[in-house]
């Protein structure tokens, strides 16, 4: 009998090929693996609430592996896990769960934050960190424009193609804030789930309104009877954030 513990990570995306495991080994999931292979001498799953793209950052993104109770202690797994992973990725805590917890199915909810930065020029360390669209924005545009997400909605026209269709693109955003403090741009979405590159699709959407290459209604449009208005613009990966995973 093994025990379910559940992980709570953080990562700098630059450095992955995003969360999911990959033939070179450079993935979260392959770091996560073997650090675990490390410390229990077998090759251990590790199972991720989602997947994050490469260049996609984490702040509180969510897993749980099957370990050998009594082993060690959950503060124990998470100094261990730490001192054999690379500095971008981190173990924020460990604690044990019930057999039924998945890190994927048992979620309710996502939070994801997407960062802007509209000056003409990008400060250095938020390069890798922000989206650099050195534009005139309209802040109440954006805000009016992303109030329209909210609700259950179709997202098929804010889905990117993993090589097969989506069999529900259904889904519900509880909520959409943005925040701006002089060039630096905030946008948050929290929501039952998301599809594949959907808050990027949402975010490039947003950019295009604000910036006056779409208008309002036609944004409207896209959103609420499934129409798009010429061609979609996917926001770069640098500027998004998994912020935490709602159990």
């Amino acid at each position: 009998m093994r025990q379910r513990l559940k992980l709570v990570i953080a990562y700098d995306g630059a450095h992955f090929a995003g969360w999911q495991s990959q033939v070179h080994g450079n993935s979260v999931q392959d770091h996560l693996e073997r650090a675990f292979q490390q410390i229990v001498g077998e090759a251990v799953r590790v199972h991720g609430a989602g997947r994050t793209d490469a260049g996609v950052h984490a702040l509180g993104q969510c897993a749980h592996v099957n370990v050998y109770p009594n082993r060690l202690s959950p503060a124990q797994w998470t100094a261990a896990l730490n001192g054999n992973l690379p500095p971008p990725l981190r173990v924020l805590r460990c604690q044990n769960v019930s057999p039924d917890f998945h890190a994927r199915y048992s979620a309710v909810a996502k939070v994801y934050r997407y960062r802007i930065w509209s000056g003409t020029i990008l400060p250095p360390l938020e390069y890798g960190r922000a989206w650099h669209l050195p534009r005139n924005l309209d802040f109440k545009v954006m805000k009016r424009a992303a109030a329209h997400f909210a609700g259950k909605h179709d997202f098929a026209l804010f889905a990117a193609n993993r090589g097969h269709p989506e069999k529900d693109t259904i889904r519900t955003i509880h909520s959409v804030s943005v925040q701006r403090r002089g060039y630096s741009w905030s946008i948050g979405f929290e929501g039952d789930g998301f599809l594949y590159k959907m808050v990027r699709l949402m975010v490039g959407g947003l950019a295009q309104c604000a910036s006056g290459k779409l208008q309002l209604d036609e944004f409207v449009a896209q959103i609420d009877r499934g129409k798009t208005a010429g061609a979609r613009l996917a926001a770069p990966a640098a500027g998004l954030y998994l912020v935490r995973v709602r159990y």
